[in-house]
C-alpha cells in the first residue's frame, strides 16, 4: 500500500493581499460605525464594491437577521419559510414589496396566486425581483412554469410540504443541513451551503461556522491566485488552513486586525474573502490569473451607504457589545 504524503499549500504574494484586504475592509466597517468621512485611502476599495470581511455584517445579511429571521413568529415552519422566501430572491426591495402588498409574510397564510401576482406586477413594471449576487436555475424543467419566480415559489412549497423545518432541527451538523438542502432541485453545492449558513443564523440550529465549508466558484478563483500549489489538499482544506492560521498571518504581516467584537473570522468569512480577493486582485495583481479568466470588477462603489442598526444572532453574544466598542484586536 502506497501512502501519499500531502505537502502544505504553497502561497503566492497574493495571499498577503488577502490578509491586508480583510483588515482594510474591516477597518472601513468600523470607520462607518464611527461616522468617519474618510473610510479608506485604498484606491481600489474606494472605486469598487466589496462585501464586508464578515458575511453577517453585510447589508443584506443584516436585513435577513434583524428584519426577517428575528422579526415575526418564531415557530420553526414560519422562521424557515421567511428565510427561504427571502433568500430565493436575496433582494431587500422584493421582500418589502411583498410585505407592503400582502402584509405579514407567513406560511400559514401563503398563497401562490397572491405572491405570483405581486411579483408579476413588479416584472411588468420593468423591475427585477432578484439580486445579482447569486445565479439560480430557472427551474422550468423541475416545475414546468415559464417564469423563474413561479418555479422558485413552487420550490419553497416543496420544501415546506417536505417538513424541512423539522428535518433541519433534527440535523446533527451544519453539513447535514447542507445535505438536506442539496437534496432539493435547483440548489447546487454553493447555494445549499449559503442557505445552510442563513438557517444557522436562526434558532432552528446552533452549529459552529467552523464546522463545515463549501467553496464557491469565486472562492476557488481566489484560492488559485493566493496559492500556486494546493499540495494535494482540496479548496475546502485550504480555507480551513488559512482560517486556523489567521492570528499568525496578521502577526506575520504586522497587521492589527479588528475582529467582530472578539469573534474570529469563521470558515464562511474566509471563503467569502477568497472571492473578494479574486476580484480585488483583478486590479491589484492583473498579472495573476485565476480559473475564470475574469479581468474586470463589474460593480462600482456608489457611496450610497446608509446607517445600519447592527444586530447579530443573539446566540453569538455580540449585541450587548455593539454600543460599547469600535472593535478589538483579534
Amino acid at each position: 500500500m502506497i501512502t501519499v504524503v500531502k505537502k502544505f499549500p504553497v502561497a503566492t504574494y497574493v495571499l498577503d493581499t488577502y490578509w491586508k484586504f480583510a483588515a482594510e475592509r474591516q477597518e472601513i466597517f468600523f470607520n462607518r460605525i464611527a461616522g468617519k468621512t474618510v473610510l479608506t485611502n485604498d484606491p481600489i476599495l474606494l472605486k469598487y464594491k466589496f462585501t464586508n470581511a464578515y458575511r453577517a455584517a453585510d447589508r443584506v445579511s443584516q436585513y435577513l437577521i434583524s428584519r426577517v429571521i428575528y422579526h415575526g413568529d418564531q415557530s420553526p415552519d414560519e422562521v424557515l419559510f421567511r428565510i427561504l422566501l427571502f433568500k430565493l430572491f436575496n433582494k431587500i426591495e422584493t421582500w418589502e414589496i411583498l410585505s407592503h402588498e400582502l402584509g405579514l409574510l407567513t406560511w400559514e397564510n401563503y398563497s401562490f396566486k397572491s405572491y405570483n401576482q405581486v411579483l408579476h406586477q413588479v416584472l411588468q413594471a420593468g423591475e427585477t425581483v432578484y439580486s445579482g449576487a447569486y445565479m439560480m436555475a430557472s427551474g422550468k424543467s423541475s416545475f414546468g412554469n415559464d417564469r423563474k419566480h413561479e418555479n422558485h415559489l413552487k420550490l419553497v412549497e416543496q420544501m415546506m410540504h417536505g417538513h424541512l423545518a423539522e428535518r433541519v432541527q433534527e440535523a446533527t451538523s451544519l453539513e447535514a443541513v447542507y445535505r438536506l438542502l442539496l437534496s432539493f432541485p435547483l440548489l447546487g453545492p454553493f447555494l445549499a451551503y449559503q442557505y445552510a449558513i442563513d438557517i444557522n443564523y436562526s434558532n432552528l440550529t446552533n452549529f459552529s461556522e467552523m464546522d463545515f465549508v463549501m467553496p464557491g466558484p469565486g472562492a476557488k478563483d481566489g484560492i488559485r491566485k493566493c496559492f500556486k500549489s494546493l499540495g494535494g489538499y482540496t479548496e475546502a482544506d485550504v480555507i480551513k488552513y488559512v482560517t486556523e492560521r489567521q492570528e499568525q498571518e496578521f502577526e506575520r504581516l504586522g497587521i492589527s486586525f479588528k475582529s467582530l467584537w472578539g469573534r474570529r473570522l469563521q470558515l464562511i468569512d474566509c471563503q467569502n474573502l477568497f472571492c473578494e480577493t479574486d476580484k480585488y486582485a483583478r486590479v491589484a495583481h492583473p498579472e495573476v490569473g485565476g480559473l475564470s479568466g475574469r479581468t474586470r470588477i463589474k460593480q462600482l462603489y456608489l457611496g450610497n451607504y446608509y446607517g445600519i442598526s447592527y444586530f447579530f444572532p443573539p446566540k453569538w453574544g455580540l449585541n450587548d457589545k455593539l454600543g460599547r466598542s469600535t472593535g478589538q484586536s483579534a
